[in-house]
């Protein structure tokens, strides 16, 4: 879900015989689904995470981690609903590890890749496989969207329920992630 950051820095191939790492980077991932009343979102720019590329731009590893408190909608009774069934008491991250390296597919300054790798939420460890694009931007770093739908049942979430059940949040939902990594954060290592 989250972590594509990686993804798109392709800058690798501008350095020879050298890895290139980002351990930075600007991002804000939503979370969209259904409930009985209304359509809802939750959103988060509080991730963290680092990638690794070889000199031939194959990503090789990529690991993202998002704090579940610092997912937000806007309304404290659902937040603190969502941090519940999250249990985030216990499991206060959510991880996305790359399981299989990647190489992305450039094209002037178009940058496709797909990703796969284990997310776990709530202690639970799902693979999946999602595909993102993304763009140089104008000050020579990337932007990264793409989306990938889920089921809360999935990582053993019960869909959050308030006013004695009479409001239901449904099982599925779409994680859109928009994830921009700044030229000054991309390091590279010898």
């Amino acid at each position: 879900m989250l972590l594509a950051a990686g993804i798109i820095l392709t800058t690798a191939g501008n350095v020879n015989a050298q890895s290139t790492k980002a351990n930075t980077f600007s991002s804000k991932i939503t979370i969209m689904g259904t409930s009985t009343i209304h359509d809802w979102e939750s959103k988060t720019e509080q991730i963290t995470g680092e990638f690794e590329m070889n000199n031939t731009s194959e990503i090789q590893s990529l690991t993202v981690k998002i704090p579940v408190v610092s997912i937000k909608s806007g309304d404290r009774l659902m937040d603190k609903k969502t941090y519940e069934a999250f249990k985030s008491d216990k499991f206060p991250v959510i991880t996305f590890l790359l399981s299989e390296p990647a190489t992305p597919v450039v094209t002037n300054s178009d940058v496709h890749v797909t990703l796969t790798g284990n997310l776990i939420v709530s202690g639970v460890t799902k693979k999946i496989t999602f595909k993102s694009t993304g763009k140089k931007t104008s000050a020579g770093g990337y932007q990264l969207t793409g989306s990938v739908p889920l089921k809360m049942t999935d990582f053993k979430i019960k869909p959050p329920t308030a006013l004695f059940g009479t409001i239901r949040s449904g099982d599925a939902i779409t994680i859109k992630l928009d994830i921009i990594v700044l030229p000054q954060n991309l390091v590279v290592n010898n």
